[in-house]
């Protein structure tokens, strides 16, 4: 097939190129810079997504039978309408449109099934808004015409060349013999998808006849407490660490942000907890997810091999433990 992956530049794309090219199909990305690093074999298409003219100008004159949606801009938005001027301007050939949306699409709540509802028109997050409104509006498009959409819905994701400040940021102060600070009791469920098992699922959708106009739960099957997910880490590292529970509304009152700076337990690893079961996916997919252990493992080493984080600073970490 021939395949355009938008966004294949960072993380979920670019073990996407890489999975999409060991299995035959010929690949290009769209992205707003002018070249990229992926090889000669991988087509590049410049465009920022968020601009229907520079989407429609870029697609112009090609012809691709499958499409990736990996993009949101987390500056901007990336909303429902600029989802759809995408889609549309892909043609009316495609075989597949997998739109990767997020759990965060059902706004709130435990053990969500992809026939739950998803978050109102009305919610106050622009992140959750946009990825519900973004899924309604392509099965939209599914029901009155036949568009060939699927929408993945990971929660967390971890692996190997993460962007985001997570499973490094604890291996980072276990390394330099630093505590970890803990939210209140640490009882705060999460629950993670390995970015590889993410990338399977993306290619079991493209090729699954009965994924079209589905949704998919794709994640590791067990949520886990933030108290858990430090043990999983200090084991896939082989480290110790001493923990020390803080207050969550004393955090709070401090400035600290579960977005970023003033950091605490990584980037965006304290919001009220979102999971999932993925029974739909193992039925109709056959996804079958990385042990959460093993996955650890393989990101530790590369977190050994290649990773170069930002210096560390613990002082706000530490003058709320102080206190």
């Amino acid at each position: 097939m021939r395949v355009l992956v938008i966004g294949g530049t960072l993380f979920i794309g670019r073990a996407l190129v890489k999975a999409l090219q060991k299995a035959g199909h010929r690949v290009s990305v769209m992205h707003r810079k002018p070249s990229h690093d992926l090889g000669a074999r991988v087509g590049n298409l410049v465009a920022d997504r968020n601009d229907g003219k520079q989407v429609r100008a870029a697609l112009a004159g090609q012809r691709f039978d499958a499409v990736f949606d990996n993009v949101y801009d987390w500056e901007r938005r990336t909303t429902a309408k600029q989802v759809v001027a995408t889609a549309q301007a892909c043609g009316d050939h495609l075989t597949r449109y997998v739109f990767m949306s997020s759990v965060a699409a059902y706004g709130e709540g435990l053990d969500h099934r992809e026939s739950d509802a998803l978050a109102p028109d009305d919610h106050e997050r622009d992140y959750i808004l946009d990825k519900a409104q973004s899924e309604r509006a392509l099965f939209e498009l599914h029901a009155k015409g036949g568009f060939p959409a699927v929408t993945l819905r990971p929660p967390y994701i971890y692996g190997p060349e993460n962007p985001f400040y997570r499973e490094q940021f604890f291996w980072d102060r276990m390394r330099a013999g630093r505590p970890i600070l803990i939210p209140g009791e640490g009882e705060r469920l999460m629950q993670f998808a390995y970015v590889h098992d993410l990338v399977s699922a993306c290619l079991l959708a493209l090729e699954k006849p009965r994924a079209v106009g589905e949704a998919f739960n794709i994640a590791n099957p067990r949520a886990v407490t933030q108290r858990q997910f430090v043990t999983a880490l200090t084991k896939a590292a082989g480290l110790k660490v001493k923990r020390v529970e803080v207050p969550r509304n004393r955090i709070e009152k401090a400035g600290g942000n579960p977005m970023g700076d003033p950091m605490y337990f990584g980037v965006y690893l304290d919001m009220p907890p979102i999971t999932q079961r993925i029974d739909k996916a193992r039925r109709l997919l056959g996804f079958r997810p990385t042990a959460f252990e093993e996955g650890l493992r393989e990101t530790y080493g590369w977190y050994q091999r290649k990773f170069r984080g930002p210096e560390l600073n613990t002082e706000f970490e530490e003058a709320l433990m102080a206190g």
